[in-house]
């Protein structure tokens, strides 16, 4: 099996954003962000996002947990028409945010709306704070990295797991 390997990437000049354009779907894209916060929806999406990527790191929280989680980030959810297409989840820090989760719902990849998504994801993140960090690794979809490079974000650290 071949190593996995962590990238960590960062965006810290708010000129550097290249947003990306209009997703291809048919149908009306909304991003809301959840509020009040719920437990409830941020378990879903790592779940159902992270099936297919080995998110397994929190699956064990306790309903409390993911309260306790969702009470301390923002969690922005993207629908299409109404039903859930994909979250991201920011947790800001002093002097910089962290986009600590980002993902689309396996039904709607390759349409461009992981470009759109992310693109709202930094600029609220930059909203916050000068400098937007992520990390991504061998694991996440195989369109991830280039994704989050296109839209500005550039590597600084890699380390092998």
């Amino acid at each position: 099996m071949a190593p996995v390997i962590r990238t960590y990437l960062e965006l810290t000049d708010a000129t550097a954003l290249r947003p990306a354009p209009a997703p291809r779907i048919d149908g009306e894209v909304a991003i809301e962000r959840v509020d009040p916060p719920d437990g409830a929806v941020s378990r879903f999406f790592y779940t159902e996002v992270g099936r297919d990527h080995a998110w397994t790191d929190h699956l064990m929280r306790s309903d409390d947990d993911w309260q306790a989680w969702a009470d301390r980030v923002q969690i922005w959810v993207a629908t299409v028409d109404g039903e859930r297409a994909g979250y991201y989840e920011l947790d800001p820090q002093p002097e910089t945010v962290e986009v600590a989760y980002f993902g689309l719902l396996p039904a709607f990849h390759g349409a461009g709306l992981g470009g759109h998504l992310l693109t709202h994801a930094l600029t609220r993140a930059l909203d916050h704070a000068p400098r937007v960090w992520l990390h991504t690794c061998t694991l996440d979809g195989p369109h991830a990295q280039a994704n989050y490079e296109a839209r500005g974000l550039t590597p600084y650290r890699r380390e092998e797991l």
